[in-house]
């Protein structure tokens, strides 16, 4: 009898009608957390009630789920893996047309007809409560000082090309990481234009970085923004890459190219590219040994001038300012940088390829016994940095068929002391020319000269297509 009973529950009848339709409440539902039962943890053949929001295992007679429908006379579910729709105990499969904005915040969908569009509308979205919100420009729950993770991806998710990669799943789906799909759940739902809610809970995001990272980084521990975005960029590239194939959208997007001369004290005499050891004559030990080679670079590091030791005449401290464009020398091929780690050389970088998108950060921590913060601010242009005219890119005639002007289009910012401040970022909506500050859940209009005036610590920057 009770083999029968199973047999029965595995051939899932079909119905187009199901009475209890109305007894479905989308406002308990949310699917930003992980997707395992509530009673058992499995985390295969999980069902959503669509009553009451809770994940159930599954549908068979004594399930978790097959319970709960019969105790509390909960009867909608949605298998969070098939995304059918069926109705318990009796086991029907339900088809009605009306239950599709649920599978859609489930599992966002986009054409390539909606994602061309995604930068030009200027549409607002409503939420189930009535509030409005812009999509791609949704808060982020707040996950026990989860902020450094917040505001990166809030960045990353203005960036087109990256996003419109993530946006279609078959791009992806022979990669088997789970930090891949995570990150492209995360991107779609921050985009989707009929979410249930105006926030997006970046939890299962979060924990697939956990995972990935090895616990390096975590909820509940402050961590720096500059090392997430360099680690999760770096791991995002490794997984979508393959042995056959060395490219990713990541470096399609971020990676540029710097040319290096790197001078050494050495007992030998002065080579170029080649060490040659001393042959015991003193007149030659002092000579430098100098290497030139090329790297790949998907973050610019940009030193800031140290802060004034003495505060002025009113007791203040005084806090200097700097053009970008003066820090930005580092990188013309001539100022010479002197490096402690991991050896005493002098340095001279040149960039040799500008990528798409040019993040830079601005170094505002020193860590040796403690954390020390440099209150210098970095003024910047909003529109058109052009860097051709402070980087040496190459000859004069290459220079001036390369494009290399820049806009702003997200800016970090840290505010407060070094161990107890947090993070906001500056993004900008590119079908309006609005600027927006995030920071958590709060997203608010502001404009361009208060971007202008934070202070910076990460800044990314897109390359003008037409000029």
């Amino acid at each position: 009898m009770a083999k029968r009973r199973r047999e029965d529950d595995d051939a899932l009848v079909k119905r187009d009608y199901c009475p209890y339709l109305d007894t479905v409440n989308r406002h308990n539902l949310d699917f930003d957390f992980e997707k395992h039962c509530s009673k058992c943890f499995k985390k295969e053949d999980v069902y959503a009630c669509l009553v009451c929001g809770k994940y159930y295992h599954g549908k068979r007679f004594g399930s978790h789920a097959h319970e709960h429908s019969r105790n509390y006379r909960h009867h909608v579910f949605l298998n969070l893996q098939t995304e059918k729709f069926c109705c318990l105990p009796d086991g029907y499969e339900i088809f009605d047309s009306s239950l599709d904005d649920i599978r859609h915040v489930l599992n966002p969908r986009f054409t390539s007809e909606q994602i061309e569009q995604l930068d030009k509308s200027k549409l607002w979205s409503r939420a189930l409560n009535g509030s409005y919100y812009l999509p791609g420009l949704v808060g982020l729950n707040k996950l026990k000082e989860a902020d450094f993770a917040n505001v990166v991806i809030q960045a990353l998710v203005r960036v087109t090309p990256l996003r419109n990669f993530f946006l279609i799943p078959e791009n992806y789906k022979h990669c088997k990481s789970s930090l891949v799909h995570r990150f492209g759940e995360l991107i779609r739902k921050i985009w989707h234009p009929k979410n249930f809610k105006r926030q997006v809970n970046p939890h299962e995001f979060l924990q697939a970085v956990i995972k990935a990272s090895d616990n390096r980084f975590q909820m509940g521990v402050q961590s720096d923004p500059v090392e997430f975005m360099s680690w999760l960029l770096d791991t995002l590239h490794l997984h979508l890459t393959s042995s056959n194939n060395n490219t990713s959208i990541i470096t399609q997007c971020f990676q540029g190219q710097l040319e290096v001369v790197k001078e050494i004290e050495s007992k030998g005499r002065r080579e170029y590219g080649v060490a040659v050891a001393d042959d015991g004559a003193s007149e030659n030990s002092n000579a430098a040994f100098i290497e030139t080679f090329t790297m790949p670079f998907i973050m610019l590091d940009l030193d800031l001038p140290p802060p004034p030791l003495f505060k002025d005449v009113m007791e203040k401290n005084i806090i200097p300012q700097v053009p970008l464009f003066n820090i930005l020398k580092k990188f013309d091929g001539e100022t010479i940088i002197e490096a402690v780690h991991p050896q005493i050389a002098k340095m001279q970088y040149r960039v040799t390829k500008l990528p798409p998108y040019v993040i830079m950060h601005l170094r505002r921590f020193t860590k040796s016994n403690f954390i020390e913060k440099n209150p210098t601010i970095v003024n910047f242009p909003v529109k058109n940095l052009e860097l051709k005219d402070y980087i040496t890119l190459s000859t004069p005639k290459d220079a001036e068929k390369l494009r290399s002007k820049y806009d702003l289009m997200a800016n970090v910012v840290h505010e407060g002391t070094p161990t107890e401040g947090s993070y906001k970022v500056f993004v900008q909506r590119k079908s309006d020319d609005q600027w927006y500050e995030v920071q958590d859940l709060h997203v608010s209009e502001t404009k361009a000269e208060m971007v202008a005036l934070s202070e910076a610590y990460v800044q990314m920057y897109e390359l003008q297509l037409n000029h």
